[in-house]
């Protein structure tokens, strides 16, 4: 795979919902050498915007938020409380190092309880995120020179490669955001719709930012890229796992938050079929994407489907996906934006 040390910066790079300034700076620096137009809205997606043969319009949404925290306070010992921006798994933060952003950046670990402290009863509870606060060494007097309240959190990992897998933090939704750059990199010829790639902001917190560009854009097909549960590993069954590692790309066919147009969901088939492309279908059970607003979002509604990559403990500290499937993801991508007017997209 290549273009391994790009992804490492996308997925190390911070951008809590709502504070994406670090990541966007990456994504301006590569998209705009690969598209016409580029601007950002107030919200602060990205929208950029390659120009097509016809004035039909394409959005394609990959959000650059990660989960992260925000600071609720500072204790006079110096100890950080926070609050959670998107869904973490408690029990996957104990001692973990964490960034605070702040005026400068500052390294802390998530603490809680000693294990040698409970009683038989609380081990056997499950941890909660108001169990645990932050230690970064410091006194609050060295502390409120730094740092506030209102100061976004990130998890502190790097990436690295095991096997035909890489692992790192953010892989939700950053492996996206690499797709989509790489798909941009790779189209050479004139497309058929103007495309808007849309790297979207505040996924994580409720699908903001996709809203507010669908809404703008008024697009008449839309694709969502994001992770899903790969639950491919010992305890699962066939039934539940959702995805498996290196069985290629999801092709969404529903989650919580949309059903995608089965116009949609042929196409990208029959397009996957015809090129060899390795497809696995997805239905997730709980969890919604940018595809819901970019499906709603705007008069009329749109013919929206999604692609998935598969990902193995998400929302969790560190997380990980195969390279087999990020390049079916950006093959099938760049074929489905490539051939939309050769398909026939009446209802039958």
């Amino acid at each position: 795979m290549k273009n391994i040390k790009l992804l490492s910066e996308i997925c190390q790079a911070p951008g809590a919902p709502g504070h994406e300034q670090k990541i966007r700076e990456v994504v301006l620096r590569e998209v705009k050498p690969l598209v016409d137009e580029i601007k950002i809205d107030n919200m602060g997606n990205v929208v950029a915007i390659k120009r097509g043969r016809k004035r039909k319009k394409v959005m394609v949404a990959a959000h650059m938020d990660e989960i992260g925290f925000i600071v609720t306070h500072i204790d006079k010992k110096g100890f950080v409380y926070f609050h959670t921006l998107g869904g973490f798994d408690p029990k996957t933060l104990t001692a973990q190092r964490v960034i605070i952003h702040g005026k400068e950046d500052v390294m802390g670990v998530m603490g809680g309880k000693p294990i040698h402290l409970m009683s038989v009863a609380d081990r056997s509870k499950p941890p909660k995120i108001s169990d645990y606060f932050i230690d970064t060494g410091r006194t609050k007097k060295q502390l409120d020179k730094l740092i506030s309240v209102g100061d976004t959190i990130t998890r502190e990992r790097q990436l690295i490669e095991m096997g035909d897998c890489i692992n790192c933090k953010s892989l939700d939704n950053r492996i996206s955001v690499f797709i989509l750059i790489e798909t941009l990199r790779k189209i050479k010829k004139t497309l058929p719709y103007d495309l808007y790639s849309v790297f979207t902001v505040q996924e994580e917190i409720g699908i903001r930012g996709a809203n507010v560009s669908s809404m703008e854009i008024n697009p008449d097909f839309g694709f969502g890229l994001d992770t899903t549960i790969a639950w491919d590993t010992p305890g699962s069954t066939k039934q539940e796992q959702v995805s498996a590692l290196g069985e290629g790309a999801c092709i969404k066919v529903m989650d919580s938050s949309t059903v995608c147009d089965y116009r949609m969901v042929s196409y990208m088939k029959e397009l996957a079929k015809e090129k060899k492309i390795t497809i696995q279908l997805e239905i997730l059970p709980a969890g919604g994407t940018d595809t819901a607003g970019i499906q709603r979002m705007n008069p009329g509604g749109c013919i929206a489907g999604a692609i998935s990559v598969p990902t193995r403990h998400i929302h969790q500290v560190i997380e990980t996906v195969n390279k087999k499937d990020i390049g079916e993801a950006i093959r099938l991508l760049k074929l489905s934006v490539e051939n939309l007017d050769t398909y026939d997209w009446r209802f039958r």
